[in-house]
């Protein structure tokens, strides 16, 4: 994995123990080579204000993960999988080892299948330093609770899956989700979850690392809200057409949000960008 753009020369260093990362032995030209997942760590550390157990309760720091073809599809027959790739995953593998919670929509879950985030040998250690739970917990935003209990995302997560709803949700709804295991955590006046009251009502359970995964609708719905400091964008060197979704939907914003580039990786035709907002 290269680097393209650094985050900063300290960091550059650190990542590699020695010469700036992108460069040779002799810092002369950049290193083509697979990145080890603790420079991939070092390289997409939250900032340090949400690193800690000391932070529970304050605005947290929201991140999205997302991939898009080089024509701006966010998808392939209705899944992001297939425009994904080796070096995708392995961020975000990361990027789920260092979140506290992984905020997804539930179509998602319903399109990709979604499971319970797995625990990793690798981040163990950091993550009991920090005070984290052994993995990130996954928190669905439904306003119907129209979800399938019986899923391993229920059955068998290591850590309990929050669902994010409105006071309005069906009560039998939410003692369906709470029988299976699942906590229900209430982000909204009326049926469904205002953006900016979810994240703070996780950051008020002590989840000040999110990270969000889609999907467009409610990636959408964070920009609109303007509650998204971060965002990892994946552009996969595929080609498309169709009319497959942007990874962000729903109503536009008045004015165009600025984000700054923080640091660019490339592996394999992959680029790996990460901006955040100005």
């Amino acid at each position: 994995m290269r680097r393209l753009f650094p985050v900063t020369e300290q960091t550059a260093a650190r990542a590699s123990g020695g010469p700036a990362e992108g460069e040779g032995a002799e810092g002369t030209g950049p290193v083509d080579r697979e990145w080890s997942l603790a420079e991939l760590a070092l390289a997409y550390a939250y900032p340090d204000a949400y690193a800690s157990p000391e932070s529970a309760g304050r605005e947290a720091w929201l991140r999205a993960n997302m991939v898009s073809t080089l024509d701006g599809a966010g998808q392939h027959d209705g899944r992001s999988q297939p425009i994904s790739g080796p070096a995708d995953m392995r961020i975000f593998g990361t990027l789920r080892g260092l979140a506290d919670v992984v905020v997804v929509g539930a179509e998602t879950v319903r399109q990709e299948g979604y499971r319970p985030v797995r625990e990793r040998a690798e981040f163990a250690g950091a993550r009991a330093a920090a005070g984290q739970d052994v993995v990130a917990a996954v928190a669905v935003v439904t306003a119907s609770l129209d979800l399938d209990y019986s899923l391993p995302l229920f059955t068998s997560p290591l850590v309990p899956t929050l669902i994010l709803t409105g006071a309005a949700a069906a009560p039998d709804r939410v003692a369906a989700a709470e029988k299976a295991g699942a906590r229900v955590v209430v982000a909204g006046d009326g049926v469904g979850v205002d953006p900016a009251r979810a994240v703070r009502a996780l950051a008020g359970l002590g989840h000040t690392r999110l990270l969000t995964e889609g999907g467009p609708r409610l990636l959408g719905q964070f920009v609109a809200a303007g509650v998204l400091d971060e965002l990892c964008l994946t552009i996969s060197p595929l080609l498309t057409a169709g009319d497959a979704q942007r990874i962000a939907g729903g109503p536009g914003v008045a004015v165009p949000r600025r984000f700054e580039l923080v640091s660019l990786l490339e592996e394999a035709g992959f680029l790996f960008g990460r901006y955040r907002r100005s």
